[in-house]
């Protein structure tokens, strides 16, 4: 299994896990992060030496990017895998996908690119090297279908992840005070960048207490530099401990907009991100939101405020919104409700274990 960020790890664990129950006898070997190997996997290298985000970015690393695919292809080589599960992270694993069909390996891609939003044109990359496709989004299904290529949704994981976490017994309340959360991402350089600037808005609401998540990646120092001497906490590994507590959450772009959602949790999104790159997206991106709560709903569920629009006065603003204003406080609550039927049961993770086991059995 490869998976290259937090998300991708969460949700192969969880794969791991299904896998286990359905397969006690199962091996597994991946390239993942701390959960996909405490869920019984043999891990490799770990996520945070593989991700890099925006264009310019990847250039920057590229050297080390192509080092990390030929290792790659190195340790499959060695290892002979029954089948390869690639988890979402489509930059590195369609190249993998690519030289492992022609090995012969076997291909499950769980967790569909976002072929849907830019270069649609992966489609036929996909349908050439992918043996099969577990989609999580409903209208995925229909977008490959439009390509002639038949994939199997099996609903989306955060649905049983979250389920679990909210009949789990709550920790210690984080603070007496109410609480708003922040979610700044789990990469080093998104952090950098929106952090601070969610930060400006703390002393605008002295009645809260403002709680950053901390990625399981990144080091307590990085945070410590960028909160300084602000009145603010720091929570390692507490994140949805976090979410059920908060009364209103400020969250980076991508799948923690989601989990918010799932939770309750009325959420502003922000999002900055290198100008080049942001300007390279905006002209191969096409997609009317970057959140997924809006992207799923097709509607602005959740306010997106995105590079020059992330400034204190509009997070302040909006931020008052959500915290004060009933009505639109009682609109995002039903339309998260909605979202929670939209995306189906909480059986994803048996039902991905499923059709990779039944794979490997077909002759």
């Amino acid at each position: 299994m490869i998976a290259g960020e937090a998300s991708g790890d969460l949700h192969g664990s969880n794969l791991i896990k299904a896998i286990h129950r359905q397969d006690p006898n199962a091996d597994i070997r991946c390239w993942g992060g701390d959960r996909m190997q405490a869920a019984g996997a043999m891990l490799v290298k770990h996520y945070r030496d593989l991700a890099f985000m925006g264009f310019v970015e990847v250039l920057k690393h590229l050297r080390t990017i192509f080092r990390n695919i030929d290792f790659c292809k190195q340790d499959i080589s060695n290892y002979k895998p029954d089948v390869l599960v690639l988890i979402d992270y489509p930059g590195f694993n369609l190249r993998i996908a690519k030289w492992a069909k022609q090995q012969g390996i076997r291909i499950v891609f769980y967790i569909s690119p976002q072929v849907w939003a830019w270069k649609e044109n992966r489609v036929k990359d996909i349908k050439r090297d992918v043996d099969k496709m577990l989609v999580i989004l409903p209208f995925e299904k229909d977008f490959y279908k439009k390509w002639n290529y038949d994939v199997t949704y099996v609903g989306h994981p955060l649905i049983e992840v979250v389920s679990h976490e909210k009949n789990e017994v709550s920790a210690t309340p984080v603070s007496d005070k109410p609480i708003i959360a922040i979610l700044p991402g789990s990469r080093a350089q998104e952090i950098q960048v929106k952090l601070p600037i969610m930060l400006e808005v703390v002393d605008a609401f002295p009645d809260f207490q403002f709680v950053v998540a901390q990625a399981p990646s990144q080091p307590v120092e990085l945070y410590k530099e960028l909160i300084g001497n602000k009145n603010v906490l720091l929570a390692k590994d507490q994140t949805y401990n976090l979410l059920k507590q908060a009364k209103a959450a400020l969250v980076t772009s991508g799948t923690a907009t989601l989990e918010t959602a799932l939770f309750g949790t009325p959420q502003v999104v922000c999002y900055k991100g290198n100008p080049v790159s942001f300007w390279l997206a905006k002209k191969l991106v096409k997609v009317k939101y970057i959140s997924l709560v809006n992207l799923i709903m097709d509607k602005p569920v959740v306010t997106e405020l995105i590079q020059t629009d992330l400034n204190a006065k509009n997070i302040k603003a909006e931020l008052h919104k959500i915290l004060y204003d009933e009505t639109s406080k009682a609109k995002m609550k039903q339309d998260y409700d909605t979202l929670w039927h939209e995306l189906g049961d909480n059986y994803a993770s048996e039902m991905a274990a499923k059709e990779i086991l039944s794979l490997i059995k077909t002759p």
